[in-house]
This record gives structure tokens, sequence and C-alpha cells, in this order.
């Protein structure tokens, strides 16, 4: 069997208010016929099929579309996980009709039985069985207790994510028994792992509340002829296991990801032991991160204009001096080129001006009452008159606000 292993697709997901439908198509498109031309058996899509528990209609109809194409084609089954930005209730609300199209949903995880499933070939005979255990939540693996520590709590969630796991693998084993000792056995999961290699600004959050809860390898039971993972953007092997592993997010999902390759995972079964091999997945709209002093940040913007680029742009203003009118400097260098600038980080402003409370702290970190109040601390504006000095600031916002809605 081939089988193709993908996550985090995050249809719907927006860079700095840009939507990226036209990324989502054309990454679709690319892989339907990707698995058209490696002959593929079965696709796994291992969690955040969506960015938001609510997708907005063109998200789905992109997503169900991609689905009856495939049904149409000559893979025999997709397998869908949901991840922890997926709505269980609605990945589940159509499973029923679209196993009658050999894709099988797994939202939530009510019964490990329901995660067992085995996918039988044209003829019948069954071929494959999939673990197909969704991101498990908090509720889904652990009681709470009152009283309870943050140990006990991290304690009790990786035990409860072990126990899920050994459960299930049992359940596939007898099924392996009873069907045939040859039947491949894959797990499918969506969490984060300990030493799990995450990048700057990808959007990958803790998944627990108040804990970390990271688990090991270990938890997986050596059954398991491949684990097919997802959450994590960055491609990787977990423990340096070539048959454990994250495919990552095909799409960057922020400039902290714009120079890494994106690649989905290919899975073939001839013998005991599974091969695996990286696709690379094309670079369907490039982002550039631009950084360094105003001369330095010039320079590049030229350099990618000559190439006729069609970039999306974050900048990073590092010189010395303290530029006010960054964002007029860099519209007037984009004039004339296909590049947009998505996001501006001023850091001088806030380090010089506003004064920076901690090291990892940006402007995009401050609202405007923040801004404010900096800029009264920093021109040591007595603490009595601050409130009243606030509230006048705040009124001609306000003010400022509804004359936009007026104009508009």
């Amino acid at each position: 069997m081939k089988i193709l292993h993908t996550s985090d697709w995050h249809i719907g997901r927006t860079l700095y208010g840009r939507k990226r439908y036209e990324e989502f198509e054309a990454f679709l498109d690319w892989l339907a016929e990707t698995m058209r031309h490696n002959e593929i058996d079965a696709l796994l899509v291992a969690g955040d099929v969506f960015d938001t528990s609510a997708p907005s209609n063109r998200a789905q109809e992109l997503y169900y579309r991609f689905l009856c194409r495939v049904a149409a084609s000559s893979c025999r089954h997709v397998v869908v996980v949901a991840g922890n930005h997926d709505s269980p209730s609605f990945l589940d609300a159509p499973k029923e009709l679209l196993k009658a199209l050999d894709v099988h949903v797994v939202g939530s995880a009510s019964d490990p039985r329901d995660e067992v499933l085995v996918l039988r070939d044209a003829q019948g005979a069954p071929e494959l069985i999939v673990c197909a255990v969704p991101y498990l939540r908090d509720r889904d693996i652990r009681l709470s207790e009152a009283g309870e520590s943050v140990e006990d709590k991290e304690r009790k969630l990786i035990e409860g994510i072990r126990s899920h796991y050994a459960t299930v693998a049992e359940l596939a084993e007898l099924k392996r028994r009873t069907l045939g000792a040859g039947i491949p056995v894959v797990a499918m999961g969506h969490l984060f792992t300990a030493g799990g290699q995450t990048a700057d600004g990808d959007g990958v959050r803790e998944l627990y509340v108040g804990s970390l809860a990271r688990v090991n390898a270990e938890i997986f039971p050596e059954s398991f002829d491949y684990v097919a993972l997802g959450h994590l953007h960055v491609p990787q092997r977990v423990n340096g296991s070539e048959t454990v592993r994250y495919s990552g997010s095909p799409l960057p999902m922020g400039f902290g990801e714009a120079r890494q390759r994106k690649s989905l995972c290919l899975i073939e079964f001839l013998g005991a032991a599974p091969s695996v091999q990286l696709l690379d997945v094309p670079v369907f709209q490039r982002l550039e991160r631009v950084e360094g002093d105003w001369n330095s940040i010039l320079s590049r913007i030229l350099e990618l204009s000559l190439t006729g680029s069609r970039c999306w742009l974050e900048v990073a203003y590092e010189g010395g001096d303290v530029v006010g009118d960054l964002r007029e400097r860099v519209e007037a260098a984009l004039s004339g080129t296909q590049m947009e600038i998505l996001r501006i980080k001023n850091n001088r402003i806030i380090d010089r001006v506003l004064g920076r409370i901690h090291e990892e702290e940006t402007l995009d970190d401050l609202n405007v009452d923040d801004v404010f109040e900096r800029c009264l601390a920093v021109h040591e504006v007595p603490e009595e008159q601050r409130p009243e000095l606030l509230r006048t600031y705040r009124e001609t916002l306000s003010s400022l606000y509804d004359d936009d809605v007026r104009a508009e």
C-alpha cells in the first residue's frame, strides 16, 4: 500500500488580516494531483483541517470539494481526525454520509473501539488497520479533582494519553490476529511530543491550559508500524524514529516558517517494515522577512523588486536611529512593485520611546492604551494627572472611530 500522511491544513487561516483561500485551493489541487500521480491508496489527515471551530463557507467548500475529488479517484480511503483547532461535532456531523465515499472521520474520542478502523480493498479483503485517535481533550482522558497540583494534573494527562493509545493498540492487535498477521497497523494522533521543534510565529499552542503535558514517544506501543502525527508545523521525526513523524503544515503559517521546507510523508508497505519518503510541497505564495537597518531593508526590497517578486513582506526595523515614518518609507519603496507589506515591526520605537518591559516584547503586543500609558511614563507625567489624560485620550479615539463609521 501507498499511504500519504499530512496534517495542519488550517483552512481559513489569515495572515495579519490577509485571506489565503487562493493558497489553500492551490494546495488542495496540487495534493489531489500528487495523489493521482503517486497512485496513493490511503490519505491520512492528522488534525487541524480548519483553523477555527466555526469555519467559513469558503473553507468548508474547499474541504468538501477536495474530498469529493479524492473519492472519485483511485485513492481507496481517506481518514481524518480532529485537531485542537477543529470542532469535533462539526467534523463528525457528516461522517455517515462521508463513510459512503470511504472517507472516515473521527472528531471526538468517545469510544476507543470507534477509532480502530479496518480498511478493505476493492475485493473486500482487509488491507490496513488505522488507529484514528483525534486530539484528546482534557475531559476525554482525566477526571479533575479539587486541590490537585499542576504536577498532578500533568501526570494524569500524560497517563490518560498513554492509556488511550494502549487501549486502541490492544484492540488493533486483536483485529490483526483475527484478520491476518500481515495487515499493517498505522496510528494517528494530534499532540505535542517532548523535544518537538516549533517555529517563530507558527501559532502552535500548548494543548492543555496550565500544563505543558508533552508526551514522550514511548507512549506509542511497538505494535504500531507507523505513527502519523499532527500539531507541530515543522516536518520532523520524533526521537529520530523513521516511523513516528510529524508531516508538518503544508503552508507556512507565519513569517517564521517562510524559508522552511514543507513536505508530506509518503509511506509504502512492501514488506514488514514501511519505507518513508518526503514529498516537497511547492510554494504557492512566497513570504519574506526583511530585517536590519533602513539601508539593509531598502537594499533587500530593491533586490526582490528586480526579480519581479510577488511576495508578502514582514519588515523588522532594527537600526540604531528612531524612525517614526517607517511604514511610509516602506510603502514608498514598494511603489510600482508587485509585493505587499503585511506587517511592520519597529523595534526601536518600543526600545527607545516606550520602554520595553521584557526582551521578547514588540509593539504588536501593546494596545492603544498601553502605548499612551508608556508615553506618559517616559515623559514623567505626574501619576495624579494620568487618569484624566487617559480618559481624554480615549474620548478622542472614540470620536475618531465614530467619524470613520459615519464616513463609511
